[in-house]
């Protein structure tokens, strides 16, 4: 069954950044977004980072995450 919606994780993440966006006037780092979701592995918050990605609800700044921007 494919969702086309997010999940309840992926939306915690979508805040996580929006809110850090607010905050701080740029992205949040995967370890930040773990942090701020309880997401110990960094492997967990990009496998949903990439899920996300591939929606086009986020993208990042380069070929790695280190910095993750909405849309």
């Amino acid at each position: 069954m494919v969702r086309d919606y997010p999940s309840e994780r992926q939306l915690q993440i979508l805040r996580v950044i929006r809110e850090w966006i607010a905050e701080c006037g740029e992205g949040p780092s995967i370890r930040q977004i773990g942090e701020r979701v309880g997401l110990s592995s960094t492997s967990s918050v990009a496998y949903q980072l990439a899920r996300l990605e591939r929606r086009g609800l986020v993208s990042r700044g380069g070929r790695h995450w280190r910095t993750v921007h909405l849309g």
